[in-house]
């Protein structure tokens, strides 16, 4: 059979078909090519074989899993065509076998019939092509079984070692193309940087890149949860405010602000807006003073009282506001200057501070502040990702155009980059190269040995029936020049 149909299950080799039996799925042996029942010609049982057959509706009708096809997968229509091209090779082969075989007979009857010194040559001719047909269809078939079913040494190589080919060969791939010399020489052979460069430095380039990184950042920032980055933000805030003491560096920033005078501004627009207040509302300042009199004072007297103490308290303002030289100012500034110091090096003032800060960024307003923020940031982010004329993108766009150029006719940058990607491949390639090729050795220990064997021999099978017809044709010259040269010398 030699394609899969619907209802059908084609096996990996002859040896059996599998029959769809009252919804169930049946085995049907039939004889192999070496007259065994239900063995392949490896000797094995066709029923051991797992992922030799294969069929869609044998998985249908049964209404259960489908079988499993094994790790090499199923026998496409390609495998089958070239099994069949396998099959036509090896006849092909055989048939010069064949007549080899039936030359050899007759010559050797016409030598004997006395038909001439011909006939000699052509049944040495026809032996040794035999004798060379035979030994390369041994060899070829060593490979994938035992010939004639016999459990000969050293024969049927891919099924019986199968796990060694996979060891040797991860051995193989680790020191020939996984090595730190190989890496760097081929990489620098393809020179990423100048291509990529070269790539980028096209609009059209540059838009897709950056349509992809949009999308991208919109699909990052919509997988992220909101209550987890708030918490790691909120988290990581919390701790770097921990770990660091602000009491000295916030001394240090208010001595540099005295020096520089920029607390003037802030004491002049306190006292406008003190001078302002109390000249707006004068007659609150002088109820307060008379509501604060004792009850044993005529009112008069604390109407005088309180008149005073609210001019005198306009006069103070308005002086201290008017005159940059009055000394309330300067007391502020000494005191702002000895606060600076108080709070670079007084051990309790500083102790009062951190206090102060836990005590902030403990505040439920602090961490709903931190949630707010990041909500506005990620909507800000998504919209501008979104836009492609917001400047996010269009930002992103030209510089990966002025990268692209830069990469392309710097050969400095080129230089750094092409070290860069050489040294990172060369850090993958030497830190997980046991890694890279235990998969190798562990995904050939993991495959079926006769279905590897009939999948390798669908895929190299024609050609090596070509060796087989090679090995009757060489076989063939050379016999007949050996005899020849044997007559040649004996005569």
């Amino acid at each position: 059979m030699d394609q899969a149909k619907a209802g059908d299950v084609t096996p990996a080799g002859a040896g059996g078909v599998r029959a769809i039996t009252d919804g169930k799925a049946a085995r049907t042996a039939g004889p192999g090519p070496n007259g065994r029942t239900g063995s392949d010609s490896s000797g094995r049982s066709a029923a051991s074989d797992s992922g030799a057959a294969t069929g869609s509706g044998a998985a249908s009708g049964s209404g259960g899993r489908p079988p499993n096809p094994g790790p090499l997968g199923t026998f496409t229509a390609a495998d089958e065509e070239r099994r069949r091209g396998v099959r036509r090779m090896k006849t092909i082969a055989t048939g010069a076998l064949l007549l080899m075989a039936v030359v050899f007979v007759l010559a050797k009857w016409a030598q004997h019939e006395g038909a001439g010194v011909w006939s000699g040559y052509v049944a040495a001719a026809a032996e040794a092509g035999m004798v060379g047909a035979l030994a390369d269809w041994f060899a070829v078939t060593a490979l994938f079984r035992h010939p004639l079913g016999l459990p000969i040494p050293h024969t049927a190589i891919i099924p019986t070692k199968k796990d060694q080919l996979g060891h040797t060969l991860g051995e193989f791939v680790g020191e020939n193309f996984l090595s730190a010399d190989v890496v760097r020489s081929r990489l620098r052979t393809v020179g990423i940087a100048g291509r990529l460069g070269s790539w980028l430095a096209q609009p059209e380039h540059a838009d897709r890149v950056t349509s992809e990184l949009s999308t991208a950042l919109r699909g990052t920032l919509a997988v992220l949860r909101d209550s987890d980055v708030q918490a790691v933000v909120g988290e990581a805030i919390t701790r770097r405010a921990d770990a660091q003491e602000i009491a000295p560096a916030l001394g240090s920033m208010l001595e540099r602000v005295v020096a520089d005078q920029g607390h003037r501004r802030v004491v002049d627009l306190v006292c406008g807006r003190a001078a302002q207040w109390l000249e707006q509302h004068s007659d609150s300042v002088v109820e307060a003073v008379t509501g604060g009199a004792p009850g044993w004072t005529p009112r008069f007297i604390d109407r005088r009282v309180g008149d005073r103490v609210y001019r005198e308290l306009l006069r103070f303002v308005t002086e201290m506001r008017d005159m940059p030289e009055h000394p309330a100012r300067g007391a502020i500034d000494r005191f702002l200057t000895d606060f600076a110091a108080d709070l670079r090096s007084d051990p309790q003032t500083r102790a009062r501070v951190e206090r102060l800060k836990s005590d902030v960024l403990g505040r439920s307003e602090v961490q709903d502040l931190i949630s707010s923020a990041w909500n506005s940031v990620r909507s800000m982010i998504v919209a501008a990702a979104e836009d492609e004329s917001s400047q996010l993108r269009l930002r992103a766009r030209a510089s990966l155009l002025s990268l692209g150029k830069r990469m392309a006719s710097d050969g400095r940058l080129r230089g750094k980059v092409d070290g860069w990607i050489e040294d990172a491949a060369v850090y993958v390639v030497t830190t997980y190269r046991n890694e890279i090729t235990s998969l190798i050795t562990e995904t050939v220990a993991g495959w079926d040995a006769g279905h590897t064997s009939k999948k390798i021999e669908a895929h190299i099978g024609r050609d090596l029936q070509f060796i087989r017809l090679n090995g009757t044709v060489v076989g063939s010259m050379a016999g007949l020049a050996i005899y020849a040269l044997v007559n040649l010398v004996t005569r």
